[in-house]
Formats: structure tokens, C-alpha cells, sequence
């Protein structure tokens, strides 16, 4: 039977200490002035809500398990050592049941996992079905969003006359955005037979997500003497205008030659700070990336590296089927997938990437 560390419990402790402040701040009727704010901090309070819960049956369970050993240990009559022997059978592997429960939260965990993301999705090989392809994906993420309650804001959109997209660029906005896209970076290849095709040949193509934790002005300081900023007339698919005024807004950073356009907003102010937040979590992913290389390949998960050039899924449409060959996980509910139930996906990547960074620290 495994009992918790100090440093689990002290954890445990700090969560509870958390969920009791957050608790009161709820409780304040000028926390939901803020909507936003209110509905994070609501997140967060349901998620350390059921670990303060869990962590409190531990601790009445390990207080029944310490006072039936004790009656073992002191020679209490027969009666009361039997009643004890039954104590200690009924609550151990409840212990065991909770702290098995506890682990998820109890893992060492990505500190950028709270942040929210920032998902850019491009057409890659394929002509004019991978763009075709990268609007599914654009659509799939959103209803993912919606199935977990994050609130999405397109910041750019390029879009083609067939109904596809070039490029999108979107934020995510909620708890644990990042913890469950991180695994999304990469090469997503389709295979299905294009509406475009008239012998019903099976064509393949493919899109590239890359996954920005989202960087506060904090994380990243960019200066002034680094940025040339052009504005344009903003410019809609097929030629259509947008508006008649220069709005959109281009940012080129010049120490990395990063270049950032945003035109969806009429505003060129809007645009322009859309465009800094797109450039601040580029820059800010790179130094991450940066850190990880010093860090070294083996101690680096493999599952959770998102290298852009690399090809981690294939969705094939005429077998249903949906192929992660990063973990050499195969489904078959393509149809569910493309609704935005990608959790039994994220799971799995999760639960290997947590198994990887465990075998690389021992």
C-alpha cells in the first residue's frame, strides 16, 4: 500500500490552500465584473475543487488505517483486533485507489501548460486539397474548443475560392488550452478522394498546425529599433476588399527575419497588436526550443515536440481511420475526430509523453 511523500502532501496542501482562496474570491460578486477573469478562475476552482476533495478522503482513510494499526500494535483484545484486521483490509486499497487517482495531478508538470495557445494551420503538399484540408482541420480545432467550453479568436485568415485557407491563425482561450494541443504540432496528412476528382482516385495531401504557447509582454520584450512594421489595404479571398483603408498590418522582426501579417480586423491598431501577440509566443516558442536542445535529446520527449516538418498523423477517409505514428495509435472514428472529440488522442499522447519523460529522468 503507497502512502503519499512530504512533497506530494505538500502539494496537496498547497491545492487545497488554493481552492479554499479561489473559493472566496467566487464568493465575491466583484469577481464577475471581469467575465473573463471570473470564468478562469471558475475553471480552475472546479479542477482544485476535486483534488482538494480526493486529497481529503486520504487523509480521513489514512487516519482509519493509522488508528487500526495501532490497536494491532498495542495487543487490544481478540475482538477488537479482528475488527481491526478488517479495518485495515477494507481501507487499504482505498488508499491505494485515491493516490492512484492523485497521480495525473501529482506528475511534474510543463509550466507552460496554463497558458492559452495560439494555433496556426497551414496548406502544405497538395495544391488546392490541401488547403481544402487545412479548413477541416481549422474546423476540427474549433469544435474541440467548444466540446472543452474555450472561447476562439481568429487573429488572420487567407483564404482560397474553393472554400480552403492558405493559412489561419487562431487563440484559444482557457484552462489547459496548451496541456492538450501541445501534442497537435506537426505534419497532418490526408488521404480521400478530393470532390475534385472525377475517376475516384485517392489522393494524398497535407497541412502543417504549429502549436504557441501564448507569451505575455513579460515573457518577451521586443524593441522598437527590431520591428519594421508595413500597412496595407486589407485583401479578401478571390480579390474581394475587405475594407477601403489601410489596415493590415505586416510586422517583419528583423534579428530572426519572423514575419507576421494580421488583416481580419478593420482596425489597424487591433491588427497590429494581434500581429505583436502572434510574434511575441514565435519568439517566445523558439527560445523555448532553444532551451530544450541545451537540454539534450534524451532527456527530451519526442511525443511533444511538434517540429513542424515532421509527419505525426494520417487521417484516411475511406477506412474511417486515424493514425498517430508518433505512438503507433490507429482508431477508427475519423467521423468522431473531425467533430472535435480528440480527447481519447490527446490521452494517449499524454499518457506516453508522462511514461517518456519518466524513463528519460531515471
Amino acid at each position: 500500500m503507497q502512502r503519499l511523500s512530504d512533497t506530494a502532501l505538500k502539494r496537496l496542501e498547497d491545492a487545497r490552500a488554493r481552492s479554499d482562496e479561489l473559493a472566496r474570491e467566487l464568493s465575491d460578486p466583484t469577481t464577475f465584473e471581469d467575465a473573463r477573469r471570473a470564468a478562469e478562475l471558475s475553471r480552475e476552482h472546479a479542477e482544485l475543487a476535486d483534488i482538494a476533495d480526493r486529497f481529503g478522503q486520504y487523509t480521513e482513510l489514512v487516519a482509519r488505517l493509522d488508528e487500526a494499526e495501532e490497536l494491532l500494535r498495542d495487543g487490544a483484545d481478540e475482538d477488537m483486533q479482528a475488527l481491526a484486521r478488517e479495518e485495515v483490509a477494507e481501507v487499504e486499497p482505498r488508499i491505494t485507489e485515491v493516490v492512484d487517482s492523485l497521480h495525473e495531478f501529482l506528475r511534474p508538470r510543463d509550466p507552460n501548460d496554463v497558458r492559452d495557445v495560439i494555433l496556426e494551420i497551414r496548406g502544405a503538399e497538395g495544391g488546392q486539397e490541401a488547403n481544402l484540408w487545412a479548413a477541416d482541420l481549422m474546423r476540427m480545432y474549433m469544435k474541440y474548443a467548444e466540446v472543452k467550453s474555450w472561447k476562439v479568436e481568429v487573429l488572420n485568415t487567407s483564404e482560397t475560392d474553393l472554400g480552403g485557407v492558405k493559412e489561419v491563425i487562431f487563440e484559444l482561450h482557457g484552462r489547459g488550452a496548451y496541456s492538450r494541443l501541445k501534442y497537435e504540432g506537426g505534419g497532418h496528412r490526408v488521404q480521400r478522394v478530393p470532390e475534385t476528382e472525377a475517376q475516384g482516385r485517392i489522393h494524398t495531401s497535407a497541412a502543417t498546425v504549429s502549436v504557441l504557447p501564448k507569451a505575455e509582454e513579460v515573457d518577451v520584450q521586443i524593441r522598437d529599433d527590431d520591428l519594421r512594421v508595413d500597412v496595407y489595404r486589407s485583401g479578401g479571398h478571390g480579390g474581394q476588399g475587405v475594407n477601403t483603408t489601410d489596415s493590415a498590418v505586416r510586422l517583419t522582426h528583423l534579428p530572426t527575419g519572423l514575419v507576421v501579417t494580421c488583416q481580419d480586423e478593420r482596425s489597424q491598431l487591433k491588427n497590429k497588436a494581434r500581429a505583436m501577440d502572434v510574434l511575441r509566443s514565435r519568439l517566445f516558442e523558439m527560445e523555448l526550443r532553444r532551451q530544450q536542445e541545451e537540454v539534450g535529446s534524451a532527456r527530451r520527449s519526442q511525443v511533444g515536440s511538434g517540429e513542424r516538418g515532421s509527419k505525426i498523423r494520417t487521417y484516411n477517409f475511406r477506412e474511417n481511420r486515424v493514425t498517430d505514428h508518433r505512438i503507433g495509435l490507429t482508431l477508427y472514428n475519423l467521423d468522431r475526430v473531425l467533430e472535435g472529440q480528440l480527447d481519447p488522442l490527446i490521452d494517449a499522447l499524454a499518457e506516453a509523453d508522462a511514461v517518456a519523460n519518466e524513463e528519460a529522468s531515471v
